[in-house]
């Protein structure tokens, strides 16, 4: 598939694509900037704005700032922020939909009693009962939550603080695990803080970007376009078993072998050992490298070559570009590297090769994550389930102590540990111990990996309450109890985007019927269930935003420099750390539109110094047989989707620009040989599930391998639930599966 160039190029691909139920290109400039042409954007007649305001999206972790017309207070209308550090003018098709999908006719707009409408005094009273209940014939950690990275700061420490705090349980954790665990463990191990050092300029400073298990133009399109400003002529290298849409306008694609990335790395990193290609002033602020090149010296590219899929030219030459000392380079990657069962170390061989090449803490380098959700660094630094409030170790009592200080909360209410992971969860619940479960903003019986573990687990649980924007969601179906909530545009806080950018959202919509915020409903729970009362020292976000300061003082996320969500708006954004100004200054220095991490060469070790961690590759979980030959792939399938499609799929324009029915691609050597035509309904089978797709011609895919988009809701029956051992990520990216 080429990549049109042109706005007739561009329309006649989302014609033929959506004629053909195929995959749609990545979005070029004249989508991105005119989208009126493709009916985006378009305000509804009889309703001229007398206002506007500002709020920063609520999809992915871009963090685009988008400026909304209202009419009476509500919003009629959106266009992208021109002035915004983040998409200089420029939205993606979510973005310019976010509205439409707040309209939907499955909004849920008064809770729900085993499927039946209720008050919400009944709701409360049941929530509390029933929990309280399980608590007291099971134990405190009987009950459990799952969060999300869709809901703010001030939601999550909220929340977090009423579960652990208030209801006293210890077990809780977020659907940022299934893509985010890798990279925050990666990098707390290598740098002391789950602190990714770059900012969004580095996609315009690098001379060779790096793109490993990413696909920017599709998934993070913004990001792509600022790729694109790039005026360094960049080397543009896209390391991927599939020839996505980034690659086939990259400069280099490198197809390797699936799951032998880590061998790949790690044998760029023998060579550019065994030719000198070093920097002695980064190396002098780590610890490790000299058993690293000890443990290097059985990667060469003479072993390694076959096991990636390379030659052993291509993997020397791919060497000697990504450690040219002229050359400012900058890695990318997002879930193809996260979602592995050996992410954490992938992502480590990353950090490692960044740390030796002396590419970080400069422009136009690092070793860079790209965050999936929202919020996902919200989730990570306030949400209090893998991290103490504010990015602190429940394990420390200092921390604890702090903790207790700032919140007025008895010391010995936090627990010392930060309880199970979500798929320690799921299995909690399946052996018994768990007996009750509450869902925030997520919808995991969709999602969750091998998914039909989820609907498995359900039958388990004696309670389970949900809670969400929509009431149709497959999770939301099971529940016995839903609570209504507002979704974004109908609520305020704050969101941090991936590379560190506090940015604020703005209630701009009135939430439907009964619906209310996720911190009004956890307000109210709280009071219901009795022993909060230290909460009510927050009563709005805003105010909550004043004990997120507080909590960071100190940490490496100190933003106590920032004094309110005015000050956001008005600067843009503020990328933390951003700490309180010295006595000895009034006030605080206007914070830089872009700041990137580690440009001193401390890290936040104990001793100061990045750390090189390394171990040898894993056996695949679930390698491929006579049975089941083929690999199965899995990713988003185009711009318009978004996760399991709970609001993506609400909008009329953005189910146009994608296909209705689950599609499978395949390539035309392996259709022809298995007799499949091209758009014929084909059974795709795992030693799990079977589902039915339309199979898809697909040279972009290699011999052997398939591909299937995230977004469907049958998708996930296939997957094999693999853990890395590290983070606990789920491995969604490779299972074995038959084709029929």
């Amino acid at each position: 598939m080429t990549i049109p160039t042109t706005h007739k190029g561009l329309t006649d691909l989302v014609r033929q694509h959506t004629q053909l139920h195929a995959r749609t290109g990545p979005y070029t400039e004249e989508l991105l900037r005119h989208p009126g042409k493709f009916g985006l954007g378009q305000v509804p007649a009889g309703l001229a704005p007398d206002s506007t305001t500002t709020s920063v999206c609520g999809y992915c972790s871009t963090g685009c700032r988008l400026k909304i017309s209202l009419k009476g207070g509500q919003a009629v209308n959106l266009t992208p922020s021109a002035n915004y550090p983040v998409n200089l003018g420029m939205a993606c098709p979510k973005g310019w939909e976010a509205l439409a999908v707040l309209d939907s006719d499955d909004r849920a707009s008064a809770p729900l009693m085993n499927g039946k409408p209720t008050d919400w005094n009944t709701a409360l009273d049941t929530f509390c009962d029933r929990f309280q209940a399980i608590q007291n014939k099971h134990g405190k950690d009987s009950v459990a939550f799952i969060s999300t990275g869709q809901i703010t700061c001030e939601d999550f420490f909220l929340l977090g603080s009423f579960a652990k705090f208030g209801m006293g349980t210890k077990h809780g954790d977020g659907n940022t695990r299934q893509c985010m665990a890798t990279s925050v463990v990666a990098y707390k191990q290598s740098f002391g803080f789950d602190a990714p050092p770059y900012t969004y300029a580095d996609f315009e400073e690098s001379d060779v970007l790096v793109f490993i298990g990413a696909n920017p133009a599709i998934a993070h399109p913004i990001m792509w376009q600022r790729v694109m400003n790039n005026t360094r002529d960049p080397k543009i290298v896209v390391i991927d078993p599939r020839r996505t849409e980034t690659a086939q306008v990259a400069t280099r694609h490198v197809p390797l072998t699936p799951k032998s990335d880590l061998i790949l790395l790690y044998t760029l990193a023998h060579c550019i050992v065994r030719d000198g290609r070093i920097d002695g002033e980064s190396l002098a602020r780590t610890e490790g490298f000299g058993d690293f090149c000890d443990f290097l010296k059985d990667y060469s590219p003479e072993k390694t070559a076959p096991k990636c899929g390379q030659t052993v030219a291509e993997l020397e030459s791919l060497a000697r570009l990504v450690s040219d000392p002229g050359k400012r380079v900058s890695w990318w990657w997002t879930m193809g590297v996260n979602q592995s069962y050996e992410g954490v170390r992938t992502a480590q061989a990353i950090i490692n090769l960044c740390l030796m090449t002396g590419n970080i803490g400069k422009p136009g380098t690092g070793p860079n994550s790209i965050t999936g959700q929202c919020n996902a660094m919200g989730s990570r630094l306030f949400s209090n389930t893998t991290n103490l409030l504010g990015g602190h170790d429940f394990a420390n009592p200092e921390h604890r102590a702090k903790v207790s200080r700032l919140l007025g909360v008895e010391e010995d209410r936090i627990q010392d540990s930060p309880g199970y992971a979500y798929d320690q969860i799921i299995e909690a619940i399946d052996r018994g111990e768990i007996k009750g479960l509450w869902i925030i903003a997520t919808n995991p019986n969709h999602s969750w990996i091998a998914q039909k573990k989820f609907a498995h687990i359900r039958e388990k649980l004696d309670f389970l309450v949900v809670q969400d924007m929509y009431q149709s969601t497959e999770t939301a179906q099971m529940a016995d109890l839903f609570l209504p909530a507002a979704g974004w545009g109908e609520k305020d806080g704050t969101f941090i985007n991936s590379e560190r950018r506090f940015g604020v959202i703005r209630q701009v919509k009135q939430a439907p019927g009964q619906a209310l915020s996720d911190f009004r409903i956890v307000h109210a729970l709280a009071d219901r269930w009795g022993g909060c009362e230290f909460l009510k020292q927050w009563p709005t976000p805003a105010d909550t935003f004043q004990a997120l300061k507080a909590l960071s003082e100190g940490q490496p996320c100190d933003i106590t420099g920032i004094p309110d969500y005015q000050f956001l708006e008005e600067q843009g954004g503020v990328q933390w750390p951003f700490p309180a100004a010295s006595p000895a200054t009034a006030t605080a220095a206007p914070p830089a539109k872009e700041r990137r991490l580690y440009e001193d060469g401390n890290y936040y070790t104990p001793s100061r110094k990045a750390k090189f961690l390394f171990d040898h590759p894993s056996p695949l979980a679930e390698p491929t047989c006579e049975d089941f030959p083929f690999i199965l792939l899995t990713g988003r399938g185009t711009s318009s989707q978004w996760h399991t499609q709970t609001r993506t799929g609400k909008s009329k324009i953005l189910r146009k620009l994608y296909p209705e029915e689950c599609y499978l691609e395949i390539h035309p050597d392996d259709a022809k040989r298995l007799g499949i035509a091209d758009r014929q309904t084909v059974t795709i089978a795992s030693r799990r599930a079977s589902i039915t797709a339309l199979a898809y011609y697909a040279p972009t895919v290699q011999p052997g391998q398939v591909f299937l988009p995230m977004h469907y809701p049958e998708v996930n029956q296939l997957t094999h639930a693999s853990f890395d051992p590290h983070s606990r990520q789920p491995s969604y990216k490779y299972c074995a599966v038959k084709v029929s």
